[in-house]
């Protein structure tokens, strides 16, 4: 597809948007300094109760024999101790070749050890990373986070002082904590506006596969579901049913979106076998894994004729090349075509008018184009509801962004009134500004009673 950017219509897009955030920045959000000072207490304490039990182990003991200094923070000393001397095979290699010490890593390693290490830096990073720079930022009880536009190839956002984006949101603990401490102004409600599934539209309006578009289109599809009956071998899948339900997420956050991403099925078949299912990596016995409707995920396997994880990759692998050969073979022939024309050219064009250039690897030519156009759709809607809002001398503020969702401090009063035309402007407005818009946009919101924190946000129904 031959993109001809409109370089003004982008050089207009990142100035308003520049100009919409600072008004967020301006407005800030209210921090419960009370609320970080206690936690950071409480969690304090946990660590200290976490290393003593650590350094009481025959673990740390050994640990200390051969590092004379142990530093249980150190990655180095860490892997060298696993790897090197307790002669621990790495699930994970690092670029360089050494066995990976990260949470993907250490968390398929079964020693009650590591899992403690695990939490300490848990609960160090909460404490030291977020609630730490809350407290430092505030001003008046409030932070006021930047949104930069500058800083990001893909002419996403990024955000610092503090980093608003980076806030926990998928462990339910650490998203409990830190959100727990950010509130609206008194009186007002926490409003949050996500974009549903907006890489995956924006990537239809680049690569145009008609079956992507019937699951986009279609509501009674479920590309999750369908994933998830293949990957696992499950004729009769129902995610009303737990157990198939869990399966799915698996699929979905596993497989298609790290397919989407550029991943392939090695580290698909370790995600979905090990950190989701809960299955060695070796030959499986019966009664292992996550429970299932009958028995257990290994029971299941290798009634299906999977019987060790081996196997598993390998059915992986079939699956993989069914995804992308089969089942959407017009989008793997747009990224084949996309990647030969960034070789030729040293660069690629979006169609919200910008072109990113330099050094890429595949999967950065792929998904940057659909990430960098996705962000855009969000920016536009900002600056909309920002001119909107001020026109219309709105209480309900705009303060701030997550690459595909915008929080809004709002005012219950108005809750009737500005909801709709957020709505209207994310999914409506923006297809009649942008035409190279193919597909449907859905908004999903999430509120918070008056007064209450972030973390205590709920599906918010309105119509």
């Amino acid at each position: 597809m031959a993109i001809k950017p409109n370089r003004l219509e982008g050089y207009e897009l990142l100035h308003k948007g520049a100009l919409a955030f600072a008004k967020a920045e301006a407005q800030g959000m209210r921090i419960d300094s009370e609320y970080c000072e206690r936690k950071k207490k409480h969690l304090t304490r946990k660590i200290e109760r976490l290393e003593k039990k650590l350094k009481e182990t025959k673990f740390y003991r050994h640990w200390q024999h051969v590092m004379k200094n142990p530093n249980i923070y150190s990655n180095w000393q860490l892997a060298r101790f696993l790897y090197e001397v307790k002669k621990i095979k790495p699930v994970k290699l690092t670029p360089s070749g050494k066995g990976a010490t990260d949470e993907e890593a250490l968390s398929q390693i079964d020693i009650p050890e590591v899992k403690i290490i695990l939490k300490l830096r848990k609960l160090k990073k909460l404490r030291d990373t977020y609630l730490d720079a809350f407290a430092r930022e505030q001003v008046d009880g409030k932070i006021h986070p930047f949104f930069n536009l500058h800083t990001v190839r893909t002419y996403r956002s990024s955000s610092d002082r503090p980093n608003f984006q980076n806030i926990p949101k998928r462990d339910e603990e650490a998203m409990r904590i830190c959100r727990g401490s950010i509130l609206p102004r008194k009186g007002f409600q926490l409003l949050e506006v996500d974009y549903s599934g907006i890489e995956v539209r924006i990537g239809e309006c680049y690569h145009k596969d008609p079956v992507m578009k019937r699951y986009i289109e279609n509501p009674e599809s479920d590309m999750h579901g369908d994933m998830a009956k293949q990957i696992f071998k499950i004729e009769n899948f129902d995610k009303s049913i737990p157990e198939h339900k869990y399966l799915r997420n698996a699929a979905k956050n596993s497989f298609v979106f790290p397919q989407f991403y550029g991943d392939y099925y090695v580290n698909c078949a370790e995600g979905l076998a090990c950190k989701w299912g809960h299955l060695p990596k070796s030959k499986w016995k019966k009664g292992q894994g996550v429970p299932m409707p009958e028995g257990f995920l290994s029971d299941h396997l290798i009634k299906v004729g999977i019987k060790s994880y081996s196997e598993f990759e390998e059915h992986i692998k079939e699956v993989e090349y069914d995804f992308w050969y089969r089942r959407f073979k017009v989008y793997q022939k747009w990224k084949d075509k996309l990647w030969k024309e960034y070789q030729r050219k040293g660069y690629i064009d979006t169609l919200t008018g910008f072109r990113i250039g330099g050094l890429m690897r595949k999967n950065e030519v792929i998904n940057s184009p659909i990430q960098g156009s996705a962000f855009h759709c969000l920016l536009w809607s900002f600056i909309q509801l920002d001119e909107i809002s001020e026109k219309e001398g709105w209480n309900t503020k705009l303060i701030g962004q997550i690459h595909d969702s915008i929080l809004f401090d709002a005012d219950p009063k108005e809750l009737n009134y500005v909801v709709p035309i957020i709505e209207r402007v994310m999914t409506e407005d923006i297809r009649k500004a942008w035409d190279w818009i193919i597909v449907s946009l859905e908004v999903e919101m999430d509120i918070c009673e008056p007064d209450r924190p972030w973390s205590e946000k709920k599906e918010f129904l309105w119509k």
